[in-house]
This record gives structure tokens, sequence and C-alpha cells, in this order.
């Protein structure tokens, strides 16, 4: 029996041979040049997106990093593949890629819910640093089309954003591959294409005949220093501390597989799992490549202006400049000058049984609050939503986006197109301070009905409190004639899904009586504020 799929076409092999060009025009790549770019006005006035965080590794539906850690022995996560699926020198990475169907995935359905959430864009996997691209990529003989569910999971998932009018967004890890999978050494991870042709111990044929293990594990090489037991590779993030340095050939691969993602899906963001972009730290010229042909890509389309979003980790003042920000599971204790992003999500990047069985979701209250936050700091919210291996998501998530949309169907005036105002918010975390460490990971905010967080639009002020007063008051400080924000007299205060309510000036600030209904659910009450002439 012929395994579909396990063979390049004659055309792609053809492809592959070739390497994608860099495409011309006003971005030459260095970072100077690249410093032209403006972050486009729809994606400032977007605020929320939702992603799809989901790839072969789901399949196991353990948690994250699931591809490394199944190989360290004695890990959790390497008892439960024992348990499930047989030792990682018989089913290893490659063997879960196959595994991976999701014979249930209905992208239609999902965007459409997304939608109704009130996203504004959408993100999915590109590759994870399991190196299995999700798209039919004529770099990369392990992807989506020819292994596993055997769909180009990135063009579907693109056909439903168009229909429903989402931008699309490609996530792309897999520079970091070369060092995240070495322990896979160990087991299967320096097979060959030959080893294909040899037969099972039975005489039958192995599934993957055809195929090259390292396309996908790409472990033909030394080792990092202390490779056996780094699990988190995070101190050779960088490339430093001992980390293997990648090949020229293995660079100019991912940066092929990313132009050609470019060139064929047209993602309108694209998000670097780096720091800054791809092999940063190594060489710099590859990442500076992608940008340039990425913005080239668009501004030759749109009369010479990007109208892209590139984002990624731990970036110096000068780097916000020609990209955007993102924070990991985290948000900056102050408002930035220039855009950003913070990326979470509701459990554990990749699906994890256990985080819904113990209930460890993030509420729909937690990511109202984180979004109200970002938003008043100049930021945007890009919210991953598990992905069960068969590709739906269960029941608890729905509950939490149902929360999310119950609450943003009444607010999202205070949310959408917004501008920060004079100072992004007052109270007791306002006035403290905890800072982001690396890459972010400073989650767990208290937030308290002291807390109030403010934007504005179309001359309209918006105060968040952060959740309902136990006595249905509350004051704003920012708005008393000494104050430094003062704006002049209130001539209407209106609370959003309810309509106007009684409201005093004096010395302390705006007085505000709330209604003991609760519109938008019990998150987070927002205060419609406009001034007369001062």
């Amino acid at each position: 029996m012929v395994c579909a799929g396990l063979l390049l076409s004659a055309a792609a092999t053809v492809h592959a041979q070739q390497n994608e060009p860099v495409e011309q025009g006003p971005y030459q790549a260095n970072w100077e040049s690249l410093k032209q770019w403006e972050c486009p006005e729809w994606f400032r006035d977007a605020k929320f997106g939702i992603w799809a965080h989901w790839g072969p590794q789901c399949q196991a539906e353990d948690g994250d990093w699931y591809g490394r850690n199944m190989y360290f022995e004695g890990s959790g996560q390497n008892k439960y593949h024992v348990s499930r699926f047989g030792h990682p020198s018989d089913f290893g990475l490659k063997d879960l890629c196959n595994a991976w169907k999701a014979e249930q995935w209905n992208p239609d359905e999902l965007v459409k819910l997304y939608k109704s959430v009130g996203a504004q864009f959408f993100f999915t996997l590109g590759q994870h640093h399991d190196n299995f691209d999700l798209w039919d990529s004529p770099y990369q003989e392990w992807n989506s089309v020819r292994v596993g569910p055997h769909r180009d999971i990135v063009k579907e998932w693109a056909v439903a954003c168009k229909k429903y009018g989402l931008p699309l967004g490609v996530s792309i890890h897999g520079a970091h591959t070369w060092t995240w999978l070495e322990i896979a050494q160990k087991y299967d991870g320096n097979l060959t294409r030959e080893d294909g042709y040899k037969p099972n111990a039975d005489g039958s044929e192995k599934w993957w005949k055809g195929l090259d293990p390292q396309e996908l594990y790409a472990q033909r090489h030394d080792h990092s220093t202390d490779w056996e037991n780094v699990r988190s590779i995070h101190s050779q993030w960088n490339w430093d501390n001992g980390a293997s340095q990648p090949s020229a050939a293995y660079k100019l691969k991912l940066q092929n597989r990313i132009l050609q993602l470019i060139n064929d899906y047209d993602p309108q963001l694209l998000y670097f799992d780096d720091t800054v972009l791809p092999f940063y730290g190594c060489d710099d010229q590859i990442g500076q490549n992608i940008l340039a042909h990425y913005y080239n890509h668009s501004a030759n389309r749109h009369g010479g202006k990007a109208q892209v979003v590139a984002m990624g980790k731990i970036l110096n003042d000068e780097q916000k400049q020609l990209m955007l920000w993102d924070v990991e599971r985290g948000i900056p204790d102050r408002a930035q000058p220039l855009p950003w992003q913070t990326c979470t999500c509701i459990g554990q990047w990749h699906y994890d049984q256990n985080v819904y069985k113990n209930n460890r979701y993030k509420s729909a209250e937690t990511v109202v609050r984180m979004l109200v936050d970002v938003v008043s700091k100049n930021g945007c919210l890009l919210l991953s939503i598990p992905v069960r291996g068969n590709g739906t998501i269960d029941d608890k998530e729905r509950a939490v986006l149902q929360g999310i949309k119950q609450w943003m169907d009444v607010n999202k005036e205070s949310i959408y197109g917004t501008r920060p105002w004079k100072t992004f918010g007052e109270g007791p975390l306002a006035e403290s301070s905890k800072p982001l460490s690396a890459q972010g990971f400073n989650e767990g905010f208290k937030y308290s009905s002291d807390d109030i967080r403010f934007n504005q639009k179309q001359g309209v002020l918006y105060a968040t409190l952060m959740a309902w007063p136990a006595d249905g008051t509350t004051l704003v400080r920012s708005l008393s004639a000494a104050s430094p924000y003062y704006s002049g007299p209130v001539q209407s205060v209106t609370l959003l899904g309810y309509g106007p309510v009684s409201y005093t000036t004096n010395a302390d600030g705006l007085h505000v009586s709330l209604p003991t209904a609760r519109p938008g659910g019990n998150i987070a009450p927002v205060l419609a504020i406009r001034f007369g002439t001062k």
C-alpha cells in the first residue's frame, strides 16, 4: 500500500531546489531601512485577536513542549507518552505527526465563533519548534498536507478568515528546532531517509518510507553544552551559552519556507517566537531578509506602505520601531509610547487535558480585565484558545468565550478604535510597580474596583472599573480640578449597556452612582464620560 503524501511531487521538488528571492521595494534588508515601518491603523484599532496554537503536539493533549519533553526519561510527559503511545525510540515525534488527523476540525465554525466573541483578527500556528509546517510547503516535506491530517491547515483557516472578514496571522517558531529537539538524538532523532527503506522486524514497510526524518528533526549536528540536562533551553535561546550553531543550509531553509508562506498565503500578521527575529544572535541577516520581504510584499501592493504587522519578543527601543513588541503572558506596568501586544493563553499553549479536568482555565473575568489593562496602555491582546488534537475546543473553553462575548457585546465601543488617554489608569495597581521578566511572565494581577483604566475615542473618555464596587459607587480621582489630567467640566456620564447615571463632582473628583443592574455580566462596568467647555 502506498501511504498518501509521502513523496514530494515533481513540481514541488523543483520548487524546493530553488531559493525564494527576497522581494525588492522601499524596504532594504537592514535595520535602518526597516525602521520606516509604522504600525498600520487597522491593527491599532483591532485590539483583540484569537489564536489557535494547534499542531501535532496537541494530539497527545498533555500540554506544552510535548514534542521535546516526551524524550526526557522519567518526566511526566515521557511517562504519559510511554503509557499511551509506547517508548519514544519506537514512537517518536515523527509518529506523533502522523497520528494527528484533526478529524473533527471545522475552521469555518471556529472562526465564526471567534468573530462573534469579538476577535478582530485570527492567528494560526504556522509551525512550532517541532518543525512541522501546517501548510503546503515545498521546502518542508514534513507538513500537514503530506503527513497527518492531509489538509492545508493555514489555507483552510485563511478561507474562513476571508469569509468572516478577519485578518489572518501566522506564528513561526521553527528556528529553535535545532536545539529544541537535540534530546531526540538519543532515540529517533538521527534517523535518515535510508533508514525508512529498511523493513520492520516483521518484514513490513515503515509508514514513513520515502521521507527523511532529518528534514523534521534536523539533528545531524554536534550537541549543545549539557544538551541532555537542559530542559527549557531558554538559557541558550539567543544561540549563546554553549548552544550548537545552526548550519547555513538550515537557516536558508527556514527563510525559504517563510518567504513562500508570505507569497502564497499573504498573511497580514506574522508572529516570531524569537528574541527579535529568527536566528537573531547568530545570524541577524536572515531575520532582516524575512522582514524586508514581508514589508515589501505588502508595500508593493498598497501604494508603497506596508500594511502588515510582524511581531517579536524582547525588543530594545530601536527594534520596537521596526516591528511590534510582543509580551508573553504579561503586561507592562506603564503605558507604552508605541503600539505593542500581549500574547497569552487561557490554559497551556498546547492543549492539556489536565487543565480541563482541574478547572485551570483563565476565567472570562480574567481575560476581559487583561484586555482592558492592555488597551489602556496602547496595546493589543492576542488570546490563545487551546484546540484538542481532533480539532475541537471543549465545553469549558466555550463557556469562557461566552463570558467574554457577553461583556464585549455591551462594551466593545470602549475597546475598538480607541487610543490612550492622558494617563492609562488610577488605583492601587497603577501606583505600584510590577516589572516584566525577560519576554513577559508577570500575569496574575489582582484587580479591584479601586483600579480604573482609561482610553478615549471621538471625544469620549472611557473609564473602566476593573470590578463592580460593592457599595455601587465609585470615585474617579483623575477628573478632579486639581488633577494634571483634568479635562474640563463633566457634561454627562453613561454606563454602557444601561444609560445615563447620576454623578457629582467636587475637589476629590467625579463621584458616580451605579445601578443594581450589571450589564455585560459581573466583570467590569464602563463609564462613557463627555466634557463640556472648560
